[in-house]
């Protein structure tokens, strides 16, 4: 009597590689987008606003953003444009800010942009250098008239804490 007879409607076998496959690139998709929607924003420690209104930016919008950290340096999408070493290169701020003027839609029979610009500075940031990047902004060939500050409100559980807006 044959114990070892095979059932070739019951006994099959599974290749889980290409199931596993897919699970490994869908990981590193989810990792990949997670990192790109945190790409324009650096670390900074904002300052509290008393009455802020929450940031809900659209999906599709077109949003520039500069970073301004403590010692003054600037940021847009983790890529440093203003060095404060070097106090007086204002060159590379400058045509980025004039590039993005020219992206932005503008005010109907003018050439000047009618979306804003939103700075996140470092709460101890010296206020010249946000005052730096606003002057740069009314240039000929940028003004850029719309700002936009980001800001932190405190949490009404725990004042110690911040929520960034």
């Amino acid at each position: 009597m044959n114990l070892a007879q095979h059932d070739p409607e019951t006994d099959m076998e599974m290749d889980m590689t290409p199931m596993i496959d897919v699970v490994f690139l869908l990981i590193i998709f989810f990792m990949v987008i997670t990192d790109m929607t945190q790409q324009d924003l650096e670390d900074l420690q904002l300052p509290v606003a008393v009455n802020a209104i929450p940031d809900k930016p659209k999906q599709d919008e077109f949003r520039p953003i500069v970073n301004i950290t403590i010692d003054g340096g600037m940021y847009v999408k983790r890529r440093q444009y203003y060095d404060p070493e070097n106090p007086d290169d204002y060159k590379q701020i400058k045509e980025w800010l004039s590039d993005v003027a020219d992206r932005m839609k503008k005010e109907p029979g003018t050439e000047i942009p009618d979306e804003p610009l939103l700075i996140r500075a470092d709460q101890y940031t010296v206020f010249k250098e946000v005052q730096k990047l606003m002057e740069h902004c009314g240039y000929k060939g940028i003004q850029i008239w719309k700002v936009q500050f980001a800001a932190a409100e405190a949490d009404p559980n725990d004042p110690t804490k911040r929520k960034v807006q």
